[in-house]
């Protein structure tokens, strides 16, 4: 088991962890303004954690809250190792869709991390998901609505079609709506 508060020298209010940062933008944005917050980030694609180790870097060389972690690997990993109810928020943003049918398989979103996730943030807690691959939506959408310890925030199609303000943009999200493409934006309840 990895705990969360043996990653930081100091306690943290609480832990979010991030699946899939790609460079890093939405992370860096969320522990600036949440610095008692410990963050986790999960991204295989080095290009995009040197970025953000980057920022990291020239952060806290300006005396800035030194509050994310990093780990450059399969996040399946990370989050059998967490122990139950560390998590307080997870994020899974514009992952990659795996569009060929016989890739599905690999979708992060899947029956099996929503349990994970469902596992590692306690009731109260929050777990957001967002892409603009129309397949991947009603992909999303389905495993959602089958996760029995989620509840899905959405009353209208704006609560899904827009980013609400506390999430902050991100690069693929811009790059996504620049391209023609709609993100959905799914924000979920842990009951």
């Amino acid at each position: 088991m990895l705990t969360p508060a043996a990653l930081f020298a100091q306690p943290m209010r609480e832990y979010w962890v991030e699946v899939g940062f790609g460079d890093g933008q939405h992370l860096f944005a969320l522990a600036e303004a949440n610095p008692d917050v410990g963050f986790l980030g999960v991204e295989p694609y080095e290009p995009g954690v040197a970025k953000l180790v980057s920022r990291i870097a020239a952060r806290v060389n300006a005396g800035g809250a030194d509050n994310i972690r990093i780990l450059t690997d399969d996040a399946r990993l990370l989050l059998k190792s967490l122990p139950d109810g560390s998590i307080a928020r997870g994020f899974t943003l514009f992952p990659d869709p795996w569009p060929k049918k016989r890739h599905q398989w690999r979708r992060i979103v899947n029956t099996e991390t929503l349990e994970q996730w469902a596992r590692l943030i306690p009731p109260g807690g929050a777990l957001r998901l967002a892409t603009d691959v129309p397949d991947y939506q009603r992909w999303m959408l389905r495993h959602i609505l089958a996760a029995p310890r989620f509840d899905w925030l959405a009353e209208t199609s704006a609560d899904w079609l827009r980013r609400p303000a506390d999430w902050p943009a991100s690069k693929y999200e811009q790059k996504a709506i620049s391209a023609g493409r709609t993100p959905h934006y799914y924000r979920l309840h842990r009951v």
